[in-house]
């Protein structure tokens, strides 16, 4: 397969699709080098993070320090597309676009029928990657092709109110669009990464004649991620229509139908519980620690200060007291480790990871001397499969954090780009 695949990135944040996708080599540390997975080349990015300050935008300013100048467009996403719909900005066709989303409201406000049918009253970021796609769509039925999503497992969830809603939504779009679609809940711990975080990435691929149960078996994401034959499997029926989605999807249902692996054709879903099935190597926090002798003082937390420490990540259950409405009521939550244990995969990483205020949710490690320390910027990179110093581009160390915290584990659409490519081959 020589033909190069022309990705765009959406949301690109620090490139993390894109090193996954095309690969990278470092001079430093070999060991750590990461082929590419494909002929896959990034033509168009954006990258913009409200509200718009460029105080904000280090994310795209660490992009193009990485990727050349005028690699990534940083402006905001629905204002591009407007341009481009206008024909006053050129984007380039795509063979595939990627890209990961918050997970909010999606829901729908007027049916297909009506002008400008499919507009979510929130979840603003997934109406525009549907206004992408409906915008490269229109250019030719191989524009477009494959798509790849990555957003929280919550996603298969929400919202509270109408449980699994917001992705029978997106499925009912993409449906509507022609895609057929693969979905995996991937912790990356299971899979030999340093990391245990859990997230749901989503396969889409247009005018594809899929067997659904076949492709649960045999397709990208079980190529990418194998699992342990289901048992059982079940079916769901997506609605034609994203407000037909949005006003009955699961009404009065307890539980969302959508389970950790599935698979849409037309409007189709079959849908299972995965259990990974990987005998690989295993990597661990301890893996990607820096030598002490390489972390600055401020990082390591003065003796004064771990009760304060313990504290917030102890085990609680004590009476507090609204300060607005005078309502007591018992706050309780569970002992968390402390320090981290290094010899197994970390915790997930959040963007509150930076600065050296005591925290319940920051990863610490103990030191051979005894001494406690925070995780340096670095190794927050490496965590997440970003070579060493990715995010060392001019940015405060809180926000390398908050870059990180963001990001997605690059091992993961790298293994998802080679299973494409795979599949591809094979006809």
């Amino acid at each position: 397969m020589s033909e190069k695949i022309k990705v765009a990135e959406l949301f690109a944040g620090v490139g993390g699709f894109r090193l996954g996708l095309e690969g990278y080599s470092s001079a430093d540390h070999p060991e750590f080098d990461l082929p590419a997975a494909g002929p896959f080349e990034t033509v168009w990015a954006n990258q913009w993070e409200p509200p718009g300050t460029q105080g904000r935008q280090f994310a795209a300013h660490c992009y193009e320090a990485r990727f050349g100048e005028g690699s990534v467009v940083n402006r905001d996403i629905a204002a591009v597309l407007d341009e481009a719909e206008a024909s006053r900005l050129a984007i380039p066709t795509v063979d595939m676009v990627v890209g990961g989303f918050p997970c909010q409201d999606y829901s729908v406000a007027r049916p297909l029928s009506q002008a400008h049918g499919i507009e979510g009253k929130k979840g603003v970021l997934w109406w525009e990657i549907y206004r992408f796609l409906r915008m490269q769509n229109d250019r030719g039925e191989g524009a477009c092709r494959y798509c790849l999503f990555e957003n929280v497992d919550r996603l298969l969830k929400s919202p509270a109110s109408q449980r699994g809603r917001d992705f029978a939504i997106i499925l009912s779009c993409l449906a509507e669009r022609g895609y057929s679609v693969e979905w995996r809940v991937v912790n990356s711990a299971e899979y030999g990464f340093p990391q245990r975080r859990k997230r749901v990435y989503i396969f889409a691929e247009r005018n594809a004649t899929w067997d659904p149960e076949a492709r649960l078996s045999d397709g990208v994401m079980s190529r990418a991620f194998p699992m342990v034959p289901p048992d059982e499997l079940h079916g769901i029926h997506i609605p034609e229509d994203p407000y037909d989605a949005s006003r009955s999807f699961n009404e009065g249902g307890k539980a969302s139908p959508f389970l950790e692996a599935g698979c849409m054709v037309g409007n189709e879903v079959l849908t299972c519980h995965a259990t990974e099935a990987y005998g690989g190597p295993r990597r661990t926090l301890g893996d990607v620690l820096v030598p002490e002798a390489e972390v600055s003082e401020e990082f390591f937390i003065e003796p004064g200060q771990l009760p304060k420490w313990r504290y917030l990540k102890g085990a609680k259950r004590e009476e507090r007291t609204n300060k607005r409405t005078g309502f007591s009521y018992t706050y309780s939550e569970g002992q968390m480790a402390f320090p981290d244990a290094t010899d197994r995969p970390s915790r997930t990483i959040l963007t509150g990871e930076g600065g050296r205020g005591a925290s319940r949710f920051k990863h610490v490690v103990e030191c051979a001397d005894g001494r406690y320390r925070r995780l340096v910027p670095d190794e927050l990179d490496q965590l997440q499969g970003f070579p060493r110093g990715w995010t060392n581009t001019g940015m405060t160390d809180g926000n390398r954090a908050f870059c990180m915290g963001n990001a997605l584990v690059v091992g993961i659409p790298h293994r998802i780009g080679k299973a494409i490519c795979e599949l591809e081959r094979k006809g």
